[in-house]
């Protein structure tokens, strides 16, 4: 039995509790391991609630993809002003704020299609300065990111309830990026951590 073919489609408000419930689960299965079961629970009861993503979803200056298989979201990539604490971040950059499929959906390109899809709307006034924050120990999504362009530039703790990781920030510069995706090999999933 083959696989329904899989789409990429802009989320909208309605798409909140379905956006919430893959947010979690993608962070969960890429990094529900490495917490405290109290910890985790407090940052996803914060960072994926249903509202928090409905506001997500209204709002003009940011965007979200679902990748949906047979109608059902597998993978999303969000989008918009950078908020990463870094004194090089200036008006109007631009943040990939997460990239995340489930563990059965790795490996056939389709993260980087959500990557293609979220960077062309972030650059569609023109280009300009692109920023991603990554786990520090998130290797394949480094190598990721670094065939396209970006470059660490920095780092900061990323909370997860009492849990304080070290995440990189990484930068690319307009005139910097790799060009399509679609001809660059991946070698695994690549995945921010999320939103702050």
């Amino acid at each position: 039995m083959s696989r329904p073919s899989l789409t990429i489609r802009r989320a909208v408000p309605q798409d909140a509790e379905a956006l919430s419930r893959l947010a979690t689960r993608t962070f969960v299965e890429t990094f529900g391991h490495l917490y405290d079961p109290g910890d985790l629970q407090a940052f996803l009861d914060d960072a994926y609630a249903p509202e928090k993503q409905r506001v997500i979803l209204s709002h003009p200056d940011y965007a979200v993809w679902l990748l949906e298989e047979g109608g059902e979201a597998v993978g999303h990539a969000a989008a918009g002003p950078c908020g990463l604490p870094h004194p090089g971040v200036a008006p109007g950059d631009g943040e990939l704020k997460r990239l995340y499929l489930l563990a059965s959906h790795q490996g056939g390109g389709w993260g980087g299609r959500l990557f293609d899809t979220a960077i062309e709307w972030l650059q569609r006034d023109g280009p300009r300065t692109l920023w991603i924050g990554v786990w520090s120990e998130n290797f394949g999504a480094q190598r990721f990111y670094a065939r396209r362009g970006f470059e660490v530039v920095g780092e900061y703790l990323f909370h997860v309830g009492n849990a304080r990781d070290r995440e990189f920030i990484m930068r690319r510069v307009p005139g910097t990026g790799s060009g399509s995706l679609f001809a660059a090999h991946s070698d695994g999933p690549a995945r921010s951590r999320g939103e702050k």
